[in-house]
């Protein structure tokens, strides 16, 4: 059998691959996208909770800075192709984007599907071949340089540039099940340490156990960590929820890599993190206002005269844990008790042990290392013809667009590079 010819393969049908594959062809090479699974952009449809979050319109500097995962390393990428360039590829697609908070940027069909459609079609457009239900055994290296692929069936295709974006190992369902790593160290990549990051938290307070909170969510708080000698490890804002484990919500997706870190540095040691309740008000505003509905109130009860001022699943606890009765009415208040339980709505404390598994993250931290990549062009620096793109390189972000951000960049400079290097080879 003729092993079929191509410029460039692509290895990946998820948000960096269809990129690459797209900017490849539009680059003037013969291009074949391989999907192992039975449909493209997998990740990309349940992605900012299947609305599909395509990338965050922040200014670049204060993009980077949500970028824990080698952000100097994209620097090179970001300046040949960055949010804004996402933002105008869609529109002119006719995938019209709005923004949410913080940057978010989704279509205003809030589908996935919308984003993950003009996708498949501008590919088609361009000519690119696609092979679904086609997963790649081996990548064939000679004498450091690339010649195709073999697949899991036998069949061998031949491209000059190879270009991998087969993902991490997190959600395996949308098939990152680490495939990338293996081609990657058959070219003699080194793959570093690989951790959940973006990933729900573990708590081990009693209340937690005992899922007294769990489904309580709450907008617009802010986590702040602390390592075992009270050293603040990070603070991020957003909106969390309780679960019967400990914490998730896009505020504590961003603690996750955190707290890996933290985790490998250290050991398993146990974290402290706060929730302030309301970072808008100061104790004593809170006190004061606090204080005033009771006073106002005074045959109430205090369960009752605070009704709505926090969350009515929280009070119970707060009361509880500054050691107040709920039953207690206004003219049996403590002041000294009423500081505190001011203070404990801007620092409510949890003890956090960890982060749930790898494959229950929604990123993978560590990869394919960065040293070994030449950032202008995705190409390694092991074997010509060889690219990578998105979630197999050891770079990740913050949950709020910022990983499909560097996805879809670094797909579009690998893509062209590997087209330019293909052509002239």
């Amino acid at each position: 059998m003729i092993a079929e010819k191509f410029d460039c393969i692509v290895i990946g049908g998820g948000p960096s691959g269809l990129m690459a594959a797209y900017s490849a062809a539009k680059h003037g090479a013969k291009v074949c996208l391989l999907e192992k699974g039975e449909k493209l952009g997998r990740k990309l449809i349940i992605s900012g909770g299947g609305r599909c979050n395509v990338t965050n319109a922040k200014e670049l500097e204060d993009l980077m800075k949500e970028i824990p995962g080698n952000s100097r390393f994209l620097h090179s990428s970001f300046a040949q192709f960055n949010n804004q360039d996402i933002i105008h590829f869609f529109q002119e697609m006719g995938v019209t984007l709005k923004e949410e908070d913080r940057g978010r940027m989704f279509p205003v069909t809030d589908k996935a599907i919308t984003v993950v459609s003009s996708l498949i079609t501008r590919i088609k457009n361009e000519g690119v071949t696609l092979r679904l239900k086609s997963p790649v055994d081996h990548v064939i290296y000679e004498d450091g340089l690339c010649k195709g692929v073999q697949l899991q069936t036998g069949e061998k295709i031949m491209a000059k540039a190879i270009i991998v974006a087969t993902g991490g190992c997190s959600v395996p369902q949308t098939g990152s099940t680490g495939d990338g790593y293996l081609f990657a160290k058959a070219a003699g990549h080194s793959i570093t340490e690989l951790y959940p990051t973006e990933v729900p938290l573990l708590a081990s307070d009693t209340f937690i156990k005992e899922k007294r909170l769990q489904g309580l969510s709450m907008r617009d708080v802010t986590l702040t960590l602390y390592n075992p000698k009270g050293k603040r490890l990070t603070t991020q804002e957003g909106d969390m929820i309780f679960t019967h484990f400990g914490i998730s919500g896009p505020a504590a997706l961003r603690l996750g890599h955190y707290v890996s870190v933290a985790h490998r540095k250290l050991g398993k040691v146990p974290l402290s993190l706060t929730i302030d309740i309301m970072p808008e008000k100061t104790v004593d505003t809170i006190s004061q206002e606090t204080w005033k509905l009771c006073e106002e109130q005074p045959k109430k009860s205090i369960k009752n005269a605070l009704k709505g001022y926090v969350p009515e699943r929280l009070l119970p606890l707060l009361l509880e844990m500054v050691e107040l009765d709920e039953e207690t009415t206004f003219s049996h208040l403590q002041k000294q008790k009423w500081q505190q339980f001011a203070q404990l709505i801007k620092a409510f404390p949890l003890t956090i042990t960890g982060t749930l598994s790898l494959e229950e993250a929604f990123i993978t931290g560590g990869g394919v290392h960065t040293k070994e990549i030449d950032p202008k062009t995705m190409q390694s620096k092991m074997t010509q013809g060889l690219y990578f793109s998105g979630e197999v390189m050891d770079v990740h972000a913050h949950t709020g667009g910022y990983n499909i951000t560097i996805a879809f960049s670094s797909g579009y400079v690998a893509g062209s590079h590997a087209a330019v290097y293909a052509l002239e080879h």
